[in-house]
């Protein structure tokens, strides 16, 4: 009964309205005014103000509401982990990926996780870190994997791998057979970056800062996949993961020195949230998969 005071509370707090409510709740108007009434019976305060053309939340509505949805998501993980099954023949995962990613790491990761536990649903999101941490805080996702760069003081980080940014040219660029350069060199390269809306590119700009390096940016895009082909057919160059150019036949990553670009990834969980048998496997097996990848 507590569970379903709570549910229609939210629902009319966030509809603004027991017509809205209703409908979205697939219940009678009567019949959520009713539920509602009782639940400021019992706490003996009234929640919304009914007045106006929308129903707005009183002051003792506004308190009420930050327990409400902090109870909604512990309901939620307790009716999880009910569900959840211990020796992993079913269940649901949920998790999110910063876009770098989606091209060497998410492809082994998943086909390793689906081999071992081959009942257990993925959802697999591309995601920029901001909106993962706040979907990791919001109960929407179970593990995100990200940078060290945690902002959230309530998201827990757990080291990954390390990852080591390259020089990526295509094979018939001029520096393709080339082992490695000096940050002098990369000055003089013509670069098509990701845009400023990526975590990379903000940590390749406080590299270049940081170096004094000043290389030609000469174009931008917003989609990994899109950067991969114009890098592949075109004399540009770019700089990403070395690990992505090893999953690229096409692609040579390198090395820059004498100052590497890296970063540390971090698999991200809410802290003291529940975490579901298979979240910890998954957890475990991404640790495995980073191993061998940056092994190879």
């Amino acid at each position: 009964m507590l569970a379903r005071h709570i549910q229609y509370f939210l629902a009319v707090a966030h509809h603004q309205g027991f017509t809205r409510a209703a409908a979205a709740l697939h219940v009678s108007q009567p019949a959520l005014s009713q539920q509602v009434r009782q639940l400021e019976e019992s706490l003996g305060a009234q929640l919304f103000d009914r007045t106006g053309r929308k129903t707005r939340l009183t002051d003792a509505g506004e308190v009420y509401l930050r327990y409400a949805l902090r109870a909604a998501q512990e309901l939620r993980e307790g009716q999880r982990a009910i569900h959840d099954v211990g020796d992993l023949s079913r269940g649901t995962l949920r998790i999110a990926v910063t876009p770098t990613f989606t091209t060497y790491l998410v492809g082994p990761l998943v086909e390793a996780f689906h081999c071992r536990y081959p009942n257990i649903v993925l959802n697999v999101h591309e995601l920029a870190q901001e909106h993962m941490e706040h979907q990791l805080l919001a109960d929407e996702l179970d593990v995100g994997i990200g940078f060290d760069e945690v902002h959230a003081p309530d998201i827990e980080a757990f080291a990954l791998l390390v990852e080591t940014l390259a020089l990526v040219v295509g094979s018939q660029h001029p520096l393709a057979g080339v082992r490695s350069i000096g940050l002098e060199t990369l000055n003089a390269q013509s670069l098509i970056l990701l845009s400023k809306a990526f975590a990379t590119r903000e940590q390749i700009d406080r590299y270049c800062t940081q170096h004094g390096i000043r290389p030609r940016v000469v174009m931008e895009a917003n989609a990994i996949g899109a950067l991969i082909e114009v890098v592949r057919r075109t004399p540009l160059s770019t700089l990403l993961p070395a690990a992505i150019a090893r999953a690229h036949p096409a692609l040579v990553a390198v090395e820059l020195g004498p100052h590497r670009l890296e970063r540390t990834a971090v698999l991200m969980q809410r802290k003291n949230g529940y975490q579901s048998s298979a979240a910890r496997a998954f957890m475990a097996l991404a640790k495995e998969v980073a191993s061998d990848l940056t092994a190879n």
